[in-house]
């Protein structure tokens, strides 16, 4: 299922031609544990990048590891539908139950690296993320909440003031695409 999806995606730039064919490659190599954290070197990931109903602001958290305003999203952990990944990982981690695709289709693939560091007293080595991406609508109306482990905050942001709240200046092309994307779900 996530290949075929990965495969239809049309890049949108070099860099997602090119990791559209690493992370293909990958699959191919590692498909008996890609979705799992049990590859080491690089594992599925999806995210939501979740969005207002007048598509103008998006819903982030202050992420404890990265100490910077970001999307949401995680592991698939053995779940091929990566876009029930992203939903799930979104409600989990904002508090939000009333989150919906604003399209099903993958709207970015990227691969990101994850530096070590140290998750429930254990270390984690280096790896990466082959992560793809969605967007996702929810309500301002909806009640936020913070999940501990993760996040430290979880609000709304202005949509075209990203750069000013992201510590992380890696992502910022990440976002760029998606919000792009959204433009194209404008009435």
């Amino acid at each position: 299922m996530y290949k075929n999806q990965i495969k239809r995606y049309q890049p949108i730039n070099e860099q997602e031609v090119q990791d559209q064919k690493v992370m293909l490659d990958y699959i191919e190599a590692f498909s008996h544990n890609l979705l799992t954290r049990e590859n080491e070197f690089a594992h599925l990931t999806s995210s939501g990048f979740i969005l207002n109903e007048t598509l103008d602001k998006v819903l982030m958290i202050y992420h404890n590891l990265y100490q910077s305003w970001a999307w949401t999203g995680g592991h698939a952990d053995g779940e091929a539908d990566l876009l029930k990944v992203a939903i799930k990982e979104a409600k989990e981690e904002t508090g939000v139950v009333n989150i919906r695709p604003l399209s099903e289709e993958i709207m970015a693939l990227d691969i990101l690296p994850v530096w070590g560091h140290m998750k429930k007293g254990q270390y984690v080595s280096s790896h990466l993320h082959l992560n793809v991406s969605y967007l996702l609508v929810a309500s301002e109306a909806d009640i936020l909440r913070i999940k501990e482990d993760e996040n430290s905050n979880v609000g709304w942001l202005p949509i075209d003031e990203l750069a000013s709240f992201c510590d992380e200046p890696q992502m910022l092309p990440v976002y760029e695409k998606l919000v792009n994307k959204s433009k194209n779900f404008t009435k």
